[in-house]
This record gives structure tokens, C-alpha cells and sequence, in this order.
């Protein structure tokens, strides 16, 4: 098989690159597209409290390698196995034996295996005793940067989301199914959908957002938050609450238990803590009627 290997948070232009050229070569070679990921991302494994925000969930990150032609994705559980495995061993036992890799291409400052001892250069010579190639590929920029997931982390934190779409490619979105909650928000009179966030997400605030029902690919409006509610809560767990402005079916039709893609258009505000629930009420009216003017504005 061809075969490529990464994280792949998000699925960036970077990757793009990488995975265009996987599958033109693989086309070239007469090989199956896949790529090999790994599950936790190794960062979650050696240090969870320190780990970098993700960009996509597996099921996203499925979906989008799925969307740029790859016919097989590997997910490798990420593991104190995996994490001890020498570096000429995970050639072996994964890619040779494993995979029975014919084809390989990594980024250029690709490492792996145990402490990170593996390079391109014990890859080269691996490739060569075992029958198969490899490629090295150089970065792909934007503005003279280096696009990577972290620049993608760095835009959505600063609230910059025309930014990270120039670097992903497409505009920045999270996906999820709908879950019971606490009805604050119906009570407050703005009824939400709520996605309950397992991992602290890229970005916090209050967003202008287009909600697409995956299940019919009905796209609606609305206004989203993103945070851990401190008006409501102390310490609360994450969670992205969205508001739909012509949903009409939230007693006859709801959707709970739907899975939603929510498409992050402009930001509001920053997340805030308020004096009570009048002042929380006050302050969502207005971010839905500024999302309204969004739209109105914006088409």
C-alpha cells in the first residue's frame, strides 16, 4: 500500500498538500491511499494537562481524510506500548509486517519511534533493506509561515476565523450530537442544542454560526457559545450551546440526539461572567440580534 503518516488535526492546506500527493502517486503505483493516525494524539498520552487544544474529533478527521481520496485510514491506539516501541521496531513490526507498506511519504521533519529517534534518514535506510520508497515533503506556507495545526490553534484562540480558514482551506467548524441539558437556555428564553465538548476546544466566545442537520444537510442560523459558562456554573466542563433562529421544532421535533456540524462564521464577543440570570438574558438578546445583523449584512 501507499501509505502517510500524522496526526492530522484538522486536516489543514498542509496536509492537503501531503495527501494530494499520496494520492497521485498511489494512482501512479496502482496502490491503496491510506494513511496511519493515532488515537489519543501522543501529546493527550505523555501530558493531558498540557496538551494542545484539538482542532478535529476522530469522526471529523475521518470524514475530511475520507473528503481529500483516502480509500484506508489506520487508527493506532497510542499507548505505553507504543510509546516504548524503538524506532527500527515500529518500521518492522507496523509499516513492513504490519501495513506491508510499498510506498511512504512523510513530512520533512517527520520523527518517530521511542524518544523520537527516528528520522527520514533511518527511514531511507529501512526503505531501502526492505523493498520499499519514500519521499520526503517540504512545508507548505502561508504569508512566509509554515502552515501547521498550531498556527490553525493560534488564529482561533485570537477569534481571527478568517485567518484560520485561509489556513485549513475552508472555514473552521465542530460537529457533535445533540445532548440533554440543563434547559437553562429555554427558560432564559432562548432554547439551545447543546454538544457536549470532551476536550477543551481551539476557541471560546460567542459566535454568528451556520448549523448544518447532517442527517437531512438542512443548513439554519443562529448564535453559538462556546465556553464553560461561569454566569451559571463554577468550573464547568465545556460545552457549545447553540441557539437556531427558525428552528421550529424544539416540542414536536427535537434534536436530541441529532448530530449537527457547526460552521463558526464571525465572533461576537468574548465569553463573559454576568450578575445573574437577567443579566445573562440581556446579554444573549443582544448577541442574537447582532448575529440577525450579521446575516442581514452578510447575506
Amino acid at each position: 500500500m501507499g501509505l502517510t503518516i500524522g496526526n492530522f488535526d484538522g486536516v489543514h492546506r498542509g496536509h492537503r498538500a501531503m495527501l494530494q500527493r499520496l494520492v497521485e502517486k498511489t494512482r501512479e503505483l496502482q496502490l491503496p491511499c491510506s494513511v496511519l493516525t493515532f488515537e489519543p494524539h501522543p501529546r493527550e498520552f505523555f501530558s493531558p494537562s498540557t496538551a494542545p487544544a484539538r482542532l478535529s474529533r476522530l469522526r471529523e478527521k475521518l470524514e475530511l481524510l475520507a473528503e481529500a481520496g483516502i480509500q484506508r485510514t489506520h487508527v493506532l491506539r497510542f499507548g505505553a506500548r507504543l510509546a516504548a516501541l524503538a524506532a527500527d521496531r515500529f518500521v518492522d513490526e507496523v509499516l513492513v509486517r504490519g501495513l506491508g507498506v510499498r510506498w511512504l511519504l512523510v513530512g520533512r521533519d517527520f520523527r518517530f519511534g521511542a524518544r523520537r529517534t527516528g528520522d527520514f534518514a533511518l527511514l531511507q535506510a529501512a526503505a531501502a533493506s526492505n523493498g520499499f520508497g519514500v519521499e520526503a515533503m517540504g512545508d507548505v506556507l502561508e504569508a512566509g509561515q509554515r502552515i501547521s495545526s498550531s498556527s490553525v490553534r493560534a488564529c482561533l484562540a485570537a477569534g481571527d476565523l478568517a485567518a484560520a480558514a485561509r489556513l485549513l482551506g475552508r472555514g473552521y467548524s465542530m460537529s457533535g450530537r445533540v445532548a440533554h441539558g440543563e434547559k437553562l437556555g429555554r427558560t432564559l428564553g432562548f432554547p439551545t442544542a447543546n454538544i457536549v465538548l470532551r476536550r477543551p476546544p481551539p476557541l471560546a466566545g460567542v459566535f454568528a454560526v451556520e448549523v448544518e442537520l447532517e442527517e437531512t444537510h438542512a443548513v439554519l442560523r443562529g448564535a453559538a457559545s462556546v465556553g464553560r459558562r461561569p454566569t451559571v456554573k463554577e468550573n464547568a466542563a465545556p460545552l457549545l450551546e447553540v441557539h437556531l433562529f427558525d428552528w421550529d421544532g424544539a416540542h414536536h421535533n427535537p434534536l436530541y440526539g441529532r448530530h449537527l456540524r457547526v460552521n463558526f462564521l464571525h465572533k461576537l464577543r468574548d465569553e463573559a461572567k454576568y450578575d445573574g440570570l437577567d443579566a445573562l438574558r440581556s446579554a444573549i438578546g443582544q448577541d442574537v440580534a447582532q448575529a440577525k445583523d450579521y446575516f442581514r449584512k452578510h447575506g
